[in-house]
């Protein structure tokens, strides 16, 4: 069982955390530097961008990760460290000074980087903030969600607390994403803690099957991004035995794993650039896990549908646009489908076609935060779900001058 608590990263024994303002970005009221601390050494997982183009810390955390341990997390926005010709020296560099302030090995930090791709960078912020970064760690998350944000409009975290063989676990995690946010880790970061003892080996296994069907399942505008990561820091301090093979404590790891990663998606989903709705895509009766995938993802990426959403109009016409060119193998005519949300649900199309509904039930449903798009595919047990949000007239004004 699950129960949610405070804390975000900060929740799960033996972590610290800080976020402070460095110089990365010109705002000085604006944290740019974020510190997460493990008190122990800890399993660590990680995964990462399929886009071809890799920022700098990707590349490094990598190479930090290969034996499967870490024990901080530091990630700086406002710069991406992408396409630099020092970039893995400022990634290197920031990871020893940061491992002399904590007296830890320069190849137990994650590395981590989010903003404008292609712009210059200097060690001269990291010299300035870090020292400042380790003297400011604390209990409080909430500094280190608010430093690793770009366009977000607001921090994005979580805890929870669970049961591994018998002893009582925590689990936190922060993200950021707000735009270049597409399936396939998207510009989105994402760090998790838990203070649940867990092998490198399994730790790896939990976030790279977990990934697929949540952060893998948001799409916010179509673009896969050059520095998205999720990581992960195991240290242990809860006390339970290790997990270190599937069973039922690691069943329940994963459970809270997946608990957390959700909330992050659709946090970053409902936050997209410009965003007024989240629009939460559910897929019943597919063939297949890859077929249910392809349509959530196809339709809650659908950028005549995702305008739709923000004009409130019910026009489903989009939906099976979307179901058709998804490439799952979908019998059209046994397609459903409804809109559903705080003021309740119209369905708007059976058997492939359209049905009578009320138009100003539809709008009334349409005018909510939160939008469900029900698609029943009618051939199948498999479903999915997909998590993106409406286009509006504000994700054009923010990407027109993002960089400058």
């Amino acid at each position: 069982m699950i129960e949610y608590i405070s804390g975000g990263v900060c929740a799960p024994k033996g972590f610290k955390a800080a976020g402070v303002h460095c110089g990365v970005r010109k705002n000085k009221t604006k944290r740019d530097l974020a510190l997460i601390y493990s008190e122990k050494p800890a399993s660590a997982a990680a995964v990462y961008t399929q886009n071809l183009v890799k920022g700098a810390p990707l590349t490094v955390t990598k190479r930090h990760l290969a034996d499967g341990r870490a024990q901080a997390i530091i990630c700086n926005s406002g710069n991406a460290n992408t396409c630099n010709a020092n970039g893995e020296y400022i990634a290197e560099s920031t990871s020893a000074l940061l491992a002399a302030g904590l007296g830890i090995k320069p190849e137990d930090v994650i590395v981590a980087s989010t903003g404008v791709i292609g712009q210059a960078m200097t060690m001269e912020p990291f010299e300035r903030g870090i020292p400042e970064l380790v003297k400011a760690l604390g209990d409080a998350s909430a500094p280190a969600a608010e430093a690793i944000m770009t366009t977000d409009t607001h921090a994005k975290e979580l805890a929870v607390e669970f049961v591994s063989g018998g002893v009582k676990c925590r689990m936190g995690g922060m993200a950021k994403g707000s735009g270049m946010i597409h399936p396939n880790m998207a510009t989105m970061l994402g760090f998790i803690t838990t203070d649940c003892a867990i092998s490198p080996e399994m730790l790896a296994k939990a976030l790279s099957e977990d990934i697929p069907g949540s952060f893998n399942m948001v799409t916010v505008d179509g673009d896969t991004s050059t520095n998205d990561m999720v990581a992960v820091m195991a240290n242990g301090m809860a006390g339970n035995a290790e997990i270190s093979s599937c069973g039922e404590g690691y069943a329940a790891f994963c459970e809270a794993l997946h608990a957390v990663t959700v909330y992050l998606s659709r946090q970053i989903a409902g936050d997209g650039e410009g965003a007024t709705k989240l629009l939460d895509c559910v897929v019943t009766g597919a063939k297949s896990l890859a077929d249910a995938r392809a349509v959530a993802r196809g339709v809650a990426g659908s950028t005549l549908l995702k305008a739709a959403m923000f004009g409130a109009d019910a026009n489903w016409g989009r939906v099976l646009c979307a179901v058709g060119y998804s490439g799952a193998d979908v019998d059209v005519s046994k397609v459903a489908v409804s809109f559903k949300s705080a003021a309740g649900e119209v369905e708007v199309c059976k058997n492939g076609a359209g049905v009578e509904f009320s138009e100003e039930l539809a709008a009334k449903v349409l005018a909510e935060k939160e939008i469900y798009i029900l698609v029943s595919l009618g051939d199948g047990d498999a479903a999915s779900e997909a998590w993106g949000c409406d286009l509006t007239y504000d994700y054009v004004k923010i990407n027109g001058d993002y960089r400058t």
